[in-house]
């Protein structure tokens, strides 16, 4: 079991920075807006009261580096609103990043990469161990939608569901209902779907299997970036069942 935590990092390494068209409070907006605040505390709260511990996997570099989610290429969905693994667009549509090829090549290669090939090790070390691996995707989304959002029209749940026809099966989607179930409504792929799989795994190793947590973040924080309310022990108490159900 692996507590895959992407987004929330807010470290912006000095040399990265002159690229980012944004000034300083533009750039505070947006990481205010983008971050998925606190998610590392949640994961990490709801790993240590599980009974058998998972693992943690923890982004601390901020997505306007790199988004180690998305694919790097065209084949990503938000690629046309300039929203793939490098950003040259904000939350606004607006140009955050000129397009430079060797500036994006040194970003995916400083922080894309070796952050995805962290993630596929550890899932070859759990089929090593065990035979399976089970990564759950630890997210938050703002209670009204952003300009970006390509599926913005759809339900808004406290708790929703991402997942993928190869690697989520149905038990553990029952499983999670289960164990969110407390937080108020559990929606499947709206307004975020999908869940992430290393792509030395994706769509070819269904032992591998997945599930995106994505919790809104008014049911655990003052919107936009805090204070945290009583919402967030239970979301962290949450996600311990679901370990403990799916271990």
């Amino acid at each position: 079991m692996l507590l895959h935590v992407p987004h929330a990092g807010t470290e912006i390494p000095a040399w990265t920075r002159p690229h980012l068209l944004l000034d300083d409070p533009a750039l505070a907006t947006e990481t205010a807006a983008l971050t998925d605040h606190y998610t590392d505390r949640i994961a990490l709260i709801g790993a240590a009261r599980a009974a058998l511990r998972p693992w943690v996997l923890v982004n601390r570099v901020s997505r306007f580096v790199v988004d180690p989610e998305r694919f790097p290429d065209e084949r990503e969905e938000l690629a046309v609103v300039g929203m793939a693994a490098v950003y040259t667009h904000g939350t606004r549509r607006q140009r955050i990043r000129a397009d430079d090829a060797e500036h994006r090549d040194a970003l995916l290669a400083a922080h894309y990469t070796p952050w995805a090939g962290a993630v596929a090790d550890m899932v070859d070390a759990r089929l090593a161990a065990t035979g399976r691996a089970v990564l759950i995707d630890v997210h938050s989304y703002p209670s009204e939608p952003l300009p970006y959002e390509l599926h913005a029209d759809g339900p808004r749940p406290p708790v929703c569901l991402g997942t993928d026809p190869v690697h989520t099966p149905a038990a553990l989607v029952a499983a999670a209902r289960e164990a969110f179930g407390g937080l108020g409504e559990v929606g499947t792929d709206s307004p975020f779907r999908g869940c992430y799989v290393p792509m030395r795994h994706y769509g070819v190793d269904p032992r591998v299997r997945s599930l995106m947590i994505e919790l809104r973040r008014d049911a655990y924080l003052v919107e936009p970036a805090g204070p945290v309310t009583a919402g967030l022990a239970a979301a962290a108490a949450a996600l311990g069942v679901l370990v403990d159900a799916v271990s």
